[in-house]
C-alpha cells in the first residue's frame, strides 16, 4: 500500500515507533485509515516494523496533539514513550523545547536537553492494591494502577525466567478488567532505590522492550508498597534505565515524571 507520505523512526528505551507529522494539517483531506496504516506499517519482516504509530497535529490548546495507534490498529490514549520521542522530533522541528502535548489523557508537559526527554505525566489514578487474581490454576497478588493507560503490576521471584508472554496475555484478557483489558507489568531484582521490569501490551499483544507508562505504573505502585522511594530508577527489558520522579504524600501521589533517552533511527517515505 502506497501512501506518498514521509515519515520518521524514532525510539525510546527499546520502544520504537513510526511517527506521522501532519501538524500542518496537509494530510486531513485525504482521511487516511490510520488504524489500517499501523496494522499494514507495524508488522516486524513484513513492513516497517514498529510497537506502535504516532500521529502529530495540531492543538489549540498544546503545543501539538499526539494520537497513539497500536499494530492491531486501536487506538489508545497516552503511551509515556511515544511522548517522549514525538517529544524529541518536535524540539528537532523547532517547535520549541518545553512542550505542551495533548493527548487522550489530557495534557503532558516535556522538557527536551539533548536526547534526554523529561515527560510530566498525569496523576495515576484508579489504584487498587493486593488485588487477589485468579490465573490458569493459580492465584496471584497483582496491583492495578492507570497512569494514562491501566496496568496490572506483579511482582516475581524470576524476573529473567519468567513466563511474560503467556502469563501477560492471561491477565491482560482477564474478565476483571474487561471490556478494554489491561497491560501487564511483571517486576523483580527489587532495591530501595529502583527494580527492573518487563510489560506485556495490549494492542501489540506481546511482551515490548520498554513502556513508559508501565515504568511509571511500576515505580508507583512500588513506591506505595514500600518498596521504593523517589527518584526510582527502572530498568527496562531493553536493558535501558528509565527514572520516575514523583511526590507521596500517604496513598496520594502527584508530580510524576517520566525521564529517559530518545532518538531518531532514520526517515523515509511509505
Amino acid at each position: 500500500m502506497k501512501y506518498n507520505i514521509a515519515f520518521t523512526k524514532a525510539v525510546a528505551s527499546g520502544n520504537d515507533f513510526i511517527m506521522i507529522d501532519n501538524k500542518d494539517g496537509e494530510l486531513d483531506a485525504r482521511d487516511i485509515d490510520y488504524s489500517l496504516m499501523a496494522r499494514k506499517l507495524c508488522p516486524r519482516k513484513l513492513s516497517v516494523g514498529a510497537d506502535g504509530l504516532l500521529v502529530l497535529e495540531s492543538s489549540e490548546k498544546a503545543s501539538f496533539r499526539m494520537r497513539v495507534i497500536n499494530p492491531d490498529g486501536s487506538e489508545v490514549t497516552m503511551c509515556g514513550n511515544g511522548a517522549r520521542c514525538s517529544a524529541l522530533y518536535a524540539a528537532g522541528a523547532g517547535w520549541g523545547e518545553e512542550l505542551a502535548i495533548e493527548t487522550g489523557a489530557g495534557i503532558m508537559y516535556a522538557a527536551v536537553t539533548g536526547d534526554k526527554v523529561k515527560i510530566k505525566m498525569g496523576d495515576p489514578k484508579d489504584t487498587r492494591l493486593q488485588i487477589n487474581l485468579g490465573v490458569g490454576a493459580h492465584m496471584m497478588a497483582v496491583h492495578y494502577i492507570n497512569t494514562g493507560v491501566p496496568h496490572v503490576v506483579h511482582i516475581v521471584d524470576d524476573l529473567e525466567n519468567y513466563q511474560v508472554k503467556d502469563v501477560g496475555r492471561q491477565i491482560r484478557e482477564h474478565t476483571m478488567f474487561t471490556p478494554e483489558g489491561t497491560n501487564a507489568d511483571f517486576v523483580g531484582d527489587i532495591k530501595s532505590d529502583g527494580a527492573s521490569i518487563r510489560t506485556y501490551e495490549r494492542g501489540v499483544e506481546d511482551e515490548t522492550l520498554a513502556c513508559g507508562t508501565g515504568t511509571v505504573a511500576s515505580a508507583v505502585v512500588l513506591g506505595l508498597l514500600g518498596r521504593v522511594s523517589s527518584p526510582v530508577s527502572m530498568k527496562t527489558r531493553s536493558g535501558e534505565v528509565l527514572t520516575v520522579h514523583y511526590k507521596m504524600t500517604g496513598d496520594k501521589v502527584t508530580d510524576v515524571y517520566l525521564e529517559g533517552g530518545a532518538g531518531i533511527v532514520y526517515q523515509g517515505k511509505i
